[in-house]
Order: C-alpha cells, then structure tokens, then sequence
C-alpha cells in the first residue's frame, strides 16, 4: 500500500494536468526512499521503479500498458492486472482467499528483504536512466527537453543555465 501523501501528491500533479508518467514518478520515489531507509531491497534500479509502477497503476494512475515487443508478455499481462485494480473500488469485505494473500505478500516482503539496498543508490539510478533513454530515438529525447525548458519558467531556466555552467567548469578541472 502506498502512504497517504505519496497519493495525495500523485492527485495534485493530476489536478495540475501533469502528466500520468509524472504521478506515477511519486510512487517510484517513495519506492527508492522505501529502499534508501531499509525497508526491503531491491535487485536493480529497474525493479524498485517497477514495483512504483506497479502501486502507481493498482492507485488509479492512467498509465499505459507498455507496448508489445517492449516487455515480456508477463510484465505486460500484470500492467494490465494492475490498471485493471486501480478501476476497481476498494471492497470492505475479506475474500476466501485471503489467508493465501497475506502469505504471499509476507513472501514477497521477505524476500525484497534479503536483497541489497544497493539498487536505489544514485549510481544505479543514474546508469538507469542513462540506459532507458538511449533507448528512445533522438528527437523523442529533443521534444521531452524543449518540453521541460517551455514549461520552467525563465528564473529556474536561469537557475539551471548557472548549474550547468557551473557542471561544465567543475568538469574542465579533471
């Protein structure tokens, strides 16, 4: 289950028309926090943001299945068993098969447990991000940066041109 505030901000960016990928980075975040604090553990930076889509999905996030050909046909099947939750209204009443969710839930948790912290390290992170968008084609990587420039807003356009400048001296030194 996701906290309270993780979905409240995921509603906020909603009601600020932002984007479905961009809620559901408020449930990838908590995920890496979740990780960083020692919750569980994760094997890889892919898993922690998969399974920060996957809560994002089951609270109600439009977000897409990913297309065929992109993912195995499983990851796909439990997207859409995912979305599908999220529809649905949280029902009060126990199932029969209750007893075999909870000792699967605590499986799961058990196991996360055992793995490394190292996954949501900003390193692996990092290298994640880097090897997701290469990739996606050049002009699609264009578009989203001429897209995140339009809607900064010239002091934090300006804030960053200073970061960057800054970036680039640091980096003339070594």
């Amino acid at each position: 289950m996701p906290e309270r505030k993780t979905v409240a901000r995921a509603q906020a960016d909603k009601r600020a028309g932002k984007s479905a990928s961009t809620q559901a980075g408020e449930f990838v975040k908590e995920e890496v926090d979740h990780v960083r604090e020692g919750k569980h553990g994760v094997r890889s930076a892919k898993q922690a943001v998969a399974i920060g889509l996957s809560k994002a999905r089951r609270a109600g996030v439009a977000l897409r299945s990913p297309k065929k050909g992109t993912t195995s046909e499983a990851t796909r099947k439990k997207a859409a068993q995912d979305s599908a939750a999220g529809k649905r209204k949280p029902t009060t009443a126990k199932s029969a098969s209750t007893e075999s969710k909870t000792t699967r839930s605590r499986a799961t948790t058990t196991a996360l447990k055992r793995e490394s912290s190292a996954g949501a390290s900003p390193k692996a992170l990092s290298k994640q991000a880097k090897t997701a968008a290469s990739h996606r084609p050049a002009a699609s990587r264009s578009a989203a940066a001429k897209k995140a420039a339009k809607t900064k807003g010239a002091s934090a356009r300006s804030a960053a041109a200073k970061k960057a400048a800054h970036t680039r001296a640091a980096r003339a030194h070594h």
